[in-house]
Protein backbone atom coordinates (compact mmCIF):
# COMPACT_ATOMS: atom_id res chain seq x y z
CA UNK A 1 0.00 0.00 0.00
CA UNK A 2 2.85 2.37 0.90
CA UNK A 3 4.48 1.62 -2.46
CA UNK A 4 1.24 2.47 -4.29
CA UNK A 5 1.01 5.78 -2.43
CA UNK A 6 4.61 6.62 -3.36
CA UNK A 7 3.94 5.77 -7.01
CA UNK A 8 0.86 8.00 -7.00
CA UNK A 9 2.87 10.86 -5.50
CA UNK A 10 5.84 10.52 -7.87
CA UNK A 11 3.98 9.79 -11.12
CA UNK A 12 2.58 13.33 -11.64
CA UNK A 13 6.05 14.80 -11.26
CA UNK A 14 7.50 12.37 -13.79
CA UNK A 15 4.78 13.52 -16.17
CA UNK A 16 5.53 17.19 -15.40
CA UNK A 17 9.23 16.62 -16.11
CA UNK A 18 8.29 15.67 -19.74
CA UNK A 19 11.11 13.19 -20.14
CA UNK A 20 10.48 12.93 -23.89
CA UNK A 21 12.03 16.41 -24.28
CA UNK A 22 15.38 15.37 -22.80
CA UNK A 23 16.88 13.83 -25.98
CA UNK A 24 16.46 17.20 -27.68
CA UNK A 25 18.07 19.03 -24.75
CA UNK A 26 21.06 16.68 -24.87
CA UNK A 27 21.52 17.04 -28.63
CA UNK A 28 23.26 20.41 -28.52
CA UNK A 29 25.77 19.52 -25.83
CA UNK A 30 26.25 16.18 -27.58
CA UNK A 31 27.20 18.00 -30.77
CA UNK A 32 29.62 20.26 -28.89
CA UNK A 33 31.14 17.22 -27.19
CA UNK A 34 31.59 15.34 -30.46
CA UNK A 35 33.28 18.36 -32.04
CA UNK A 36 35.60 18.61 -29.04
CA UNK A 37 36.36 14.88 -29.22
CA UNK A 38 37.20 15.22 -32.91
CA UNK A 39 39.71 17.91 -31.98
CA UNK A 40 41.19 15.76 -29.20
CA UNK A 41 39.78 17.67 -26.21
CA UNK A 42 37.02 15.45 -24.81
CA UNK A 43 36.84 15.08 -21.01
CA UNK A 44 34.35 12.81 -19.24
CA UNK A 45 33.89 14.99 -16.10
CA UNK A 46 32.99 17.99 -18.29
CA UNK A 47 30.57 15.90 -20.33
CA UNK A 48 28.79 14.40 -17.31
CA UNK A 49 28.36 17.75 -15.56
CA UNK A 50 27.36 19.46 -18.80
CA UNK A 51 24.72 16.79 -19.50
CA UNK A 52 23.40 16.94 -15.94
CA UNK A 53 23.16 20.74 -15.99
CA UNK A 54 21.36 20.62 -19.33
CA UNK A 55 18.86 18.05 -18.05
CA UNK A 56 18.15 20.14 -14.95
CA UNK A 57 17.60 23.27 -17.05
CA UNK A 58 15.28 21.41 -19.43
CA UNK A 59 13.19 20.01 -16.58
CA UNK A 60 13.07 23.51 -15.05
CA UNK A 61 11.83 24.86 -18.36
CA UNK A 62 9.16 22.15 -18.53
CA UNK A 63 7.96 22.86 -15.00
CA UNK A 64 7.87 26.60 -15.70
CA UNK A 65 5.93 25.91 -18.90
CA UNK A 66 3.37 23.82 -16.99
CA UNK A 67 3.06 26.58 -14.40
CA UNK A 68 3.02 29.52 -16.82
CA UNK A 69 0.57 28.08 -19.34
CA UNK A 70 -1.86 27.24 -16.54
CA UNK A 71 -1.64 30.75 -15.08
CA UNK A 72 -2.00 32.46 -18.46
CA UNK A 73 -4.71 30.15 -19.77
CA UNK A 74 -2.94 28.33 -22.61
CA UNK A 75 -3.61 25.02 -20.84
CA UNK A 76 -7.38 24.58 -20.79
CA UNK A 77 -10.02 21.96 -21.43
CA UNK A 78 -9.97 22.37 -25.23
CA UNK A 79 -6.22 21.95 -25.58
CA UNK A 80 -4.98 18.81 -27.36
CA UNK A 81 -1.88 17.00 -26.20
CA UNK A 82 -0.46 15.49 -23.01
CA UNK A 83 -2.23 16.51 -19.79
CA UNK A 84 -0.60 19.32 -17.81
CA UNK A 85 -0.30 18.72 -14.10
CA UNK A 86 -1.20 22.19 -12.78
CA UNK A 87 -4.11 22.71 -15.17
CA UNK A 88 -5.52 19.28 -14.28
CA UNK A 89 -5.22 20.05 -10.55
CA UNK A 90 -2.90 17.14 -9.75
CA UNK A 91 -0.11 19.53 -8.73
CA UNK A 92 -0.90 22.89 -7.14
CA UNK A 93 0.58 26.20 -8.23
CA UNK A 94 2.41 26.48 -4.91
CA UNK A 95 3.91 23.01 -5.27
CA UNK A 96 5.04 23.77 -8.81
CA UNK A 97 6.66 27.05 -7.74
CA UNK A 98 8.53 25.20 -5.00
CA UNK A 99 9.72 22.57 -7.47
CA UNK A 100 10.90 25.29 -9.84
CA UNK A 101 12.93 26.86 -7.01
CA UNK A 102 14.51 23.49 -6.19
CA UNK A 103 15.54 22.93 -9.81
CA UNK A 104 16.96 26.46 -10.05
CA UNK A 105 19.15 25.63 -7.04
CA UNK A 106 20.19 22.25 -8.46
CA UNK A 107 21.03 23.79 -11.85
CA UNK A 108 23.14 26.50 -10.20
CA UNK A 109 25.06 24.01 -8.06
CA UNK A 110 25.69 21.70 -10.99
CA UNK A 111 26.54 24.57 -13.33
CA UNK A 112 29.06 26.10 -10.91
CA UNK A 113 30.69 22.69 -10.46
CA UNK A 114 30.91 22.37 -14.25
CA UNK A 115 32.60 25.75 -14.59
CA UNK A 116 35.14 24.94 -11.90
CA UNK A 117 36.01 21.59 -13.52
CA UNK A 118 36.27 23.21 -16.96
CA UNK A 119 38.15 26.42 -16.08
CA UNK A 120 39.63 26.02 -12.61
CA UNK A 121 40.19 29.44 -11.09
CA UNK A 122 39.80 31.64 -14.18
CA UNK A 123 37.76 34.66 -13.01
CA UNK A 124 36.95 36.00 -16.47
CA UNK A 125 35.73 32.68 -17.87
CA UNK A 126 33.88 31.85 -14.65
CA UNK A 127 32.04 35.16 -14.58
CA UNK A 128 31.14 35.06 -18.27
CA UNK A 129 29.75 31.52 -18.19
CA UNK A 130 28.09 32.07 -14.82
CA UNK A 131 26.26 35.03 -16.37
CA UNK A 132 25.37 32.83 -19.35
CA UNK A 133 24.06 30.22 -16.94
CA UNK A 134 21.88 32.76 -15.16
CA UNK A 135 20.58 33.90 -18.54
CA UNK A 136 19.75 30.28 -19.39
CA UNK A 137 17.79 29.91 -16.15
CA UNK A 138 15.95 33.17 -16.80
CA UNK A 139 15.14 32.06 -20.35
CA UNK A 140 13.84 28.70 -19.08
CA UNK A 141 11.51 30.33 -16.55
CA UNK A 142 10.42 33.41 -18.50
CA UNK A 143 9.32 31.49 -21.61
CA UNK A 144 5.77 31.09 -20.29
CA UNK A 145 6.01 32.22 -16.65
CA UNK A 146 6.12 35.77 -15.32
CA UNK A 147 4.11 38.87 -16.19
CA UNK A 148 5.26 39.12 -19.81
CA UNK A 149 6.32 35.64 -20.98
CA UNK A 150 8.24 35.99 -24.21
CA UNK A 151 6.81 32.72 -25.55
CA UNK A 152 3.44 34.46 -25.77
CA UNK A 153 4.96 37.13 -28.01
CA UNK A 154 6.29 34.67 -30.58
CA UNK A 155 9.91 34.91 -29.44
CA UNK A 156 10.26 31.28 -28.38
CA UNK A 157 11.75 30.24 -31.72
CA UNK A 158 14.58 32.75 -31.40
CA UNK A 159 15.33 31.64 -27.85
CA UNK A 160 15.42 27.97 -28.86
CA UNK A 161 17.73 28.72 -31.80
CA UNK A 162 20.11 30.55 -29.49
CA UNK A 163 20.14 28.18 -26.49
CA UNK A 164 19.64 24.81 -28.22
CA UNK A 165 21.91 25.78 -31.09
CA UNK A 166 24.55 28.47 -30.81
CA UNK A 167 24.93 28.62 -27.02
CA UNK A 168 24.47 24.88 -26.49
CA UNK A 169 26.93 23.71 -29.14
CA UNK A 170 29.54 26.46 -29.12
CA UNK A 171 29.30 26.94 -25.35
CA UNK A 172 29.81 23.25 -24.59
CA UNK A 173 32.68 23.10 -27.11
CA UNK A 174 34.33 26.04 -25.34
CA UNK A 175 34.04 24.27 -21.98
CA UNK A 176 36.32 21.55 -23.35
CA UNK A 177 38.72 23.64 -25.39
CA UNK A 178 38.54 27.32 -24.34
CA UNK A 179 38.35 28.04 -28.06
CA UNK A 180 35.78 29.42 -30.48
CA UNK A 181 35.84 28.10 -34.06
CA UNK A 182 33.62 29.97 -36.49
CA UNK A 183 33.16 26.94 -38.77
CA UNK A 184 31.24 25.23 -35.98
CA UNK A 185 28.49 27.80 -36.36
CA UNK A 186 27.12 25.56 -39.13
CA UNK A 187 26.49 22.38 -37.05
CA UNK A 188 25.32 24.64 -34.21
CA UNK A 189 22.79 26.19 -36.58
CA UNK A 190 21.61 22.72 -37.63
CA UNK A 191 20.99 21.71 -34.01
CA UNK A 192 19.25 25.00 -33.34
CA UNK A 193 16.81 24.93 -36.25
CA UNK A 194 15.96 21.27 -35.66
CA UNK A 195 15.09 22.19 -32.08
CA UNK A 196 12.98 25.08 -33.39
CA UNK A 197 11.23 22.55 -35.64
CA UNK A 198 10.19 20.58 -32.56
CA UNK A 199 8.73 23.75 -31.05
CA UNK A 200 7.03 24.54 -34.35
CA UNK A 201 5.29 21.15 -34.40
CA UNK A 202 4.08 21.86 -30.87
CA UNK A 203 2.84 25.31 -31.85
CA UNK A 204 1.06 24.07 -34.98
CA UNK A 205 -0.64 21.40 -32.88
CA UNK A 206 -1.81 24.00 -30.34
CA UNK A 207 -2.59 26.78 -32.83
CA UNK A 208 -6.31 27.03 -32.00
CA UNK A 209 -5.98 26.76 -28.23
CA UNK A 210 -3.04 29.20 -28.21
CA UNK A 211 -5.03 31.72 -30.25
CA UNK A 212 -7.87 31.60 -27.73
CA UNK A 213 -5.43 32.04 -24.85
CA UNK A 214 -3.66 35.01 -26.47
CA UNK A 215 -0.43 33.09 -27.01
CA UNK A 216 0.88 34.54 -30.28
CA UNK A 217 3.33 31.89 -31.43
CA UNK A 218 4.61 32.08 -34.99
CA UNK A 219 1.95 29.63 -36.31
CA UNK A 220 -0.76 31.70 -34.63
CA UNK A 221 0.63 34.84 -36.27
CA UNK A 222 1.11 33.48 -39.79
CA UNK A 223 -1.46 30.67 -39.99
CA UNK A 224 -1.08 26.93 -40.49
CA UNK A 225 -0.23 26.92 -44.20
CA UNK A 226 2.67 29.35 -43.84
CA UNK A 227 3.75 27.63 -40.62
CA UNK A 228 4.16 24.39 -42.62
CA UNK A 229 6.34 26.25 -45.14
CA UNK A 230 8.33 27.69 -42.25
CA UNK A 231 8.73 24.13 -40.92
CA UNK A 232 10.18 22.97 -44.23
CA UNK A 233 12.56 25.94 -44.19
CA UNK A 234 13.82 24.88 -40.75
CA UNK A 235 14.36 21.27 -41.84
CA UNK A 236 15.95 22.00 -45.22
CA UNK A 237 18.23 24.78 -43.94
CA UNK A 238 19.38 22.57 -41.05
CA UNK A 239 20.28 19.73 -43.41
CA UNK A 240 21.93 22.15 -45.85
CA UNK A 241 24.11 23.73 -43.13
CA UNK A 242 25.51 20.32 -42.17
CA UNK A 243 26.22 19.46 -45.81
CA UNK A 244 28.00 22.79 -46.34
CA UNK A 245 30.09 22.17 -43.20
CA UNK A 246 31.35 18.84 -44.52
CA UNK A 247 32.03 20.25 -47.99
CA UNK A 248 34.15 23.01 -46.44
CA UNK A 249 35.94 20.68 -44.01
CA UNK A 250 36.06 17.38 -45.91
CA UNK A 251 38.55 14.74 -44.76
CA UNK A 252 36.92 11.34 -45.05
CA UNK A 253 33.78 9.67 -46.42
CA UNK A 254 32.68 8.82 -42.86
CA UNK A 255 31.82 12.49 -42.38
CA UNK A 256 28.73 11.89 -44.54
CA UNK A 257 27.32 9.33 -42.10
CA UNK A 258 24.77 11.87 -40.79
CA UNK A 259 22.83 11.80 -44.07
CA UNK A 260 21.20 8.54 -42.86
CA UNK A 261 19.15 10.77 -40.55
CA UNK A 262 17.73 12.82 -43.43
CA UNK A 263 14.89 10.42 -44.36
CA UNK A 264 13.37 10.58 -40.86
CA UNK A 265 13.76 14.37 -40.81
CA UNK A 266 12.02 14.62 -44.18
CA UNK A 267 9.33 12.26 -42.93
CA UNK A 268 8.61 14.76 -40.16
CA UNK A 269 8.08 17.52 -42.69
CA UNK A 270 5.69 15.35 -44.70
CA UNK A 271 3.75 14.44 -41.55
CA UNK A 272 3.42 18.07 -40.47
CA UNK A 273 2.09 18.92 -43.91
CA UNK A 274 -0.40 16.07 -44.05
CA UNK A 275 -1.62 15.77 -40.45
CA UNK A 276 -4.93 17.59 -40.26
CA UNK A 277 -5.70 17.14 -36.57
CA UNK A 278 -3.80 18.01 -33.41
CA UNK A 279 -3.96 14.40 -32.22
CA UNK A 280 -2.39 13.16 -35.47
CA UNK A 281 0.40 15.72 -35.16
CA UNK A 282 1.29 15.12 -31.50
CA UNK A 283 3.51 12.00 -32.01
CA UNK A 284 5.75 13.97 -34.36
CA UNK A 285 7.07 16.16 -31.55
CA UNK A 286 8.82 13.13 -30.10
CA UNK A 287 9.71 11.90 -33.60
CA UNK A 288 11.44 15.20 -34.45
CA UNK A 289 13.27 15.28 -31.13
CA UNK A 290 14.57 11.74 -31.69
CA UNK A 291 15.42 12.60 -35.31
CA UNK A 292 17.55 15.48 -34.03
CA UNK A 293 19.32 13.16 -31.61
CA UNK A 294 19.91 10.65 -34.44
CA UNK A 295 21.37 13.45 -36.56
CA UNK A 296 23.76 14.44 -33.77
CA UNK A 297 24.83 10.86 -33.02
CA UNK A 298 25.53 10.04 -36.66
CA UNK A 299 27.24 13.39 -37.24
CA UNK A 300 29.39 12.79 -34.18
CA UNK A 301 30.15 9.18 -35.12
CA UNK A 302 31.28 10.43 -38.52
CA UNK A 303 33.67 12.88 -36.85
CA UNK A 304 35.14 10.19 -34.60
CA UNK A 305 35.51 7.64 -37.42
CA UNK A 306 37.08 10.16 -39.79
CA UNK A 307 39.70 10.99 -37.13
CA UNK A 308 40.45 7.40 -36.11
Amino acid sequence: MYQNECDMAVSPWITAFRLRTLPLALSSIGMGSFLAAGDGHFQWPVFVLCALTTILLQILSNLANDYGDSVHGADHGERTGPSRMVQSGVISLAQMKTAMGIFVAFALICGISLLYVAFGWNPEALLFFFGLGLLSILAAVAYTAGRKPYGYMGLGDLSVLLFFGLVGVLGSYYLYTQQFISAYLLPAYSCGVFAVAVLNVNNIRDIESDRKAGKYSIPVRIGREKAVRYHWFLLVSGMAASVVFVLLNYQDVWQWLFVVSFPVIIRNGIAVKNARTSAALDPYLKQMALSTLLFVLTFGAGIILSNS
